[in-house]
Protein backbone atom coordinates (compact mmCIF):
# COMPACT_ATOMS: atom_id res chain seq x y z
CA UNK A 1 0.00 0.00 0.00
CA UNK A 2 1.34 3.36 -0.88
CA UNK A 3 0.29 5.93 2.06
CA UNK A 4 0.33 9.19 0.54
CA UNK A 5 -0.13 12.69 2.63
CA UNK A 6 -2.38 15.74 1.37
CA UNK A 7 -3.90 19.03 2.72
CA UNK A 8 -7.00 19.82 2.23
CA UNK A 9 -6.77 21.17 -1.40
CA UNK A 10 -4.32 19.28 -2.60
CA UNK A 11 -5.09 16.21 -5.00
CA UNK A 12 -2.96 13.17 -6.63
CA UNK A 13 -3.62 10.97 -9.97
CA UNK A 14 -3.97 7.41 -10.99
CA UNK A 15 -2.82 6.88 -14.51
CA UNK A 16 -4.30 9.64 -16.70
CA UNK A 17 -7.59 9.48 -15.68
CA UNK A 18 -8.64 9.56 -12.49
CA UNK A 19 -7.93 12.32 -9.92
CA UNK A 20 -8.19 12.31 -5.77
CA UNK A 21 -8.59 15.49 -4.33
CA UNK A 22 -8.83 16.20 -0.59
CA UNK A 23 -11.64 18.97 -0.86
CA UNK A 24 -11.52 19.14 3.60
CA UNK A 25 -10.72 17.93 6.94
CA UNK A 26 -12.76 18.08 9.82
CA UNK A 27 -11.69 15.81 13.11
CA UNK A 28 -11.38 12.33 12.13
CA UNK A 29 -12.89 12.78 8.82
CA UNK A 30 -11.74 13.72 5.62
CA UNK A 31 -13.91 14.56 2.72
CA UNK A 32 -12.86 13.08 -0.75
CA UNK A 33 -13.33 14.35 -4.81
CA UNK A 34 -12.93 11.49 -6.80
CA UNK A 35 -12.78 12.59 -10.82
CA UNK A 36 -13.36 9.32 -12.64
CA UNK A 37 -13.93 8.80 -16.43
CA UNK A 38 -17.82 8.32 -17.04
CA UNK A 39 -17.99 4.39 -17.75
CA UNK A 40 -15.50 3.38 -14.82
CA UNK A 41 -17.68 2.55 -11.18
CA UNK A 42 -16.66 3.91 -7.67
CA UNK A 43 -17.58 2.01 -4.25
CA UNK A 44 -17.49 3.00 -1.30
CA UNK A 45 -15.63 -0.22 0.47
CA UNK A 46 -19.30 -0.92 2.74
CA UNK A 47 -20.88 -0.97 -0.28
CA UNK A 48 -18.16 -3.21 -2.78
CA UNK A 49 -18.57 -5.85 -0.17
CA UNK A 50 -22.18 -5.81 -0.31
CA UNK A 51 -22.44 -5.20 -3.88
CA UNK A 52 -19.20 -8.29 -3.82
CA UNK A 53 -21.51 -10.83 -1.39
CA UNK A 54 -24.80 -10.32 -3.51
CA UNK A 55 -23.17 -11.34 -6.67
CA UNK A 56 -21.56 -14.83 -5.03
CA UNK A 57 -25.18 -15.45 -2.81
CA UNK A 58 -26.73 -14.75 -6.67
CA UNK A 59 -24.25 -17.94 -8.20
CA UNK A 60 -24.83 -19.99 -5.25
CA UNK A 61 -27.46 -21.79 -6.56
CA UNK A 62 -28.42 -25.64 -5.48
CA UNK A 63 -29.05 -28.36 -8.62
CA UNK A 64 -33.05 -28.49 -6.93
CA UNK A 65 -32.60 -24.74 -8.54
CA UNK A 66 -31.25 -25.64 -11.39
CA UNK A 67 -33.80 -28.66 -12.09
CA UNK A 68 -36.83 -26.60 -11.40
CA UNK A 69 -35.73 -23.74 -13.67
CA UNK A 70 -35.25 -26.20 -15.90
CA UNK A 71 -38.59 -27.78 -15.71
CA UNK A 72 -39.92 -24.25 -15.89
CA UNK A 73 -38.44 -23.47 -19.06
CA UNK A 74 -39.02 -26.62 -20.79
CA UNK A 75 -43.08 -26.05 -19.55
CA UNK A 76 -42.58 -22.23 -21.72
CA UNK A 77 -40.94 -23.95 -24.78
CA UNK A 78 -43.81 -26.28 -25.71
Amino acid sequence: MLILTRKAGESLHLGDDIRITVLGIQGKQVKIGIEVPGDMVVYREEVYRRVIEENRMALDISNADLLAATKIWHGRTK
